[in-house]
């Protein structure tokens, strides 16, 4: 079924909401009902035979939770039998609530503000299923996203390819958490490749590797003479990034300055170059990366809440190896290839016990040390096996987790014997300090340190 032929009823409490969408879609499509009131559904339904309904999921501004559109889809599926595809809208990007909107029976879930584009987009899609639908014909969209280097066949990481899947066509900004070597480059890269701006630039920066001063320059550019050497002009990276997708990396390492510059710039959408005072506005989608847990970034001596709000409509976390599963098996083979192909060796076979080693590592650099350790055994090996011996991980890894395994039992015991000094002590921080060989002032920074 095209748009041309398509009904649509969209029913949201927001009259700015309902007029922008019915002079978006009047062109179209043959017909455009709206309404403010979904009490008013059942009456609707009984009179007319819709394709699409656009269902708002909060009809109280107070209340964001979506149990109102729920509670609609479930009368709209069940109760007054309709066969139209429900999209559910939301000004609230939650992916649980995406999830739980496919589950419960709607086509798809889109989030406000939208790209027109977009929503046309996934109108139109929702209108052929509805035809395949009635045709008796079986034609649902995929729901991984796997290319050639992001691999995965575990439940977690199937839930990160649905993620993907949901928000990648949207403009939603995204901010991915994960431990270093896990693949967050990879999967910024692929919303941008099923993206709606996937034909225009990719750019990526990382952020945290840049100083005080040459972070405006490096993202917002500079005039010729800006400062001393400042020899010719020069394109920043949201300029370059225009009408694309910006990736930040280690975006959780820049400083407080840094990042007051940056929201400034995400607010307003537009740039000023170093040098000028003229403003010129920007188009991109904004990808932001980091290693930090969200409760470090949380912090507000550490990082913006403004704009974590800011970088944060939709976030991924993306999961260690070792919480992958069969995971490792499957990017180990994959890799083997690779690096068969790159060296010129014959396909390898995978030794048993070579595969039991691999599984049974815990891997503090993810999928990156994996990825290295096959690249050395491919190298290293004699025949055409891979075996238990040719896989040497890094020495570098686990020194690193030693010695966070020794800072943290260092920590433990120095918390431990702070609390017997001061309960033999009775609590009195005087006579502790002096017993600790410490002053009273390094105590209380202790005691603050181990929430004592």
């Amino acid at each position: 079924m095209s748009l041309k032929n398509a009904s649509v009823l969209i029913i949201d409490d927001d009259v700015d909401v309902l007029t922008a969408v019915r002079l978006l879609l009047k062109q179209d499509v043959k017909e455009v009902v709206t309404e403010k009131n979904p009490e008013n559904l059942r009456s609707l339904l009984n009179k007319h035979s819709f394709d699409v309904i656009l269902l708002d999921m909060n009809f109280n501004s107070s209340i964001n939770t979506g149990n109102e559109g729920f509670y609609w889809l479930n009368k709209i599926r069940n109760d007054f039998r309709s066969d139209a595809s429900v999209i559910m809208i939301t000004a609230y990007g939650d992916i649980d609530l995406a999830i739980r909107s496919l589950k419960e029976g709607a086509f798809d879930f889109v989030v406000k503000p939208w790209m027109n584009e977009k929503l046309l987009h996934v109108i139109s899609e929702a209108c052929a299923k509805k035809f395949n639908r009635s045709s008796g014909i079986k034609n649902g969209l995929p729901n991984t996203i796997i290319s050639n280097e992001l691999l995965g066949e575990s439940e977690i990481m199937q839930e990160i390819f649905f993620k993907l899947q949901k928000v990648a066509p949207t403009d939603a900004n995204i901010l991915i958490l994960g431990e270093n070597g896990t693949g967050k480059d990879l999967i910024a890269r692929a919303i941008h490749q099923h993206s709606l701006r996937s034909n225009s630039p990719y750019i990526k920066v990382d952020v945290g590797a840049l100083t005080e001063s040459l972070f405006e320059s490096e993202l917002f550019g500079h005039k010729k003479g800006a400062f001393t050497d400042a020899r010719e002009d020069r394109e920043g990276r949201f300029e370059s990034a225009n009408e694309g997708t910006l990736f930040l990396d280690e975006i959780g390492n820049i400083s407080l300055y840094q990042q007051a510059k940056l929201l400034t710039v995400l607010q307003n959408r537009q740039v000023t170059k170093l040098g000028t005072n003229t403003p010129f506005p920007i188009d991109i989608r904004l990808i932001c990366a980091t290693n930090l847990p969200m409760t470090e970034l949380g912090n507000e001596n550490r990082f913006r809440k403004d704009l974590i709000y800011r970088i944060n409509t939709v976030e991924i976390m993306v999961p260690p190896l070792r919480k992958r599963g069969g995971d490792i098996i499957l990017l180990a083979k994959h890799f083997s290839r690779v690096y068969s192909n790159k060296y010129l060796k014959p396909d390898l076979l995978i030794q048993e016990e070579a595969i039991t080693k691999l599984v049974n590592y815990r891997y503090p650099g993810n999928v990156r040390e994996l990825q290295y350790a096959i690249e050395r055994a491919v190298i290293m090996c004699d025949n055409n096996v891979i075996d238990s011996k040719d896989i040497i991980f890094s020495p570098l890894e686990s020194l690193a987790v030693e010695e966070q395994e020794t800072h943290t039992n260092l920590n433990a015991v120095e918390k431990n014997t702070i609390l017997r000094v001061i309960e033999k002590h009775n609590g009195n921080i005087s006579k502790a300090a002096k017993e600790l060989g410490i002053t009273r002032t390094a105590l209380y920074r202790r005691l603050n340190k181990y929430d004592i």
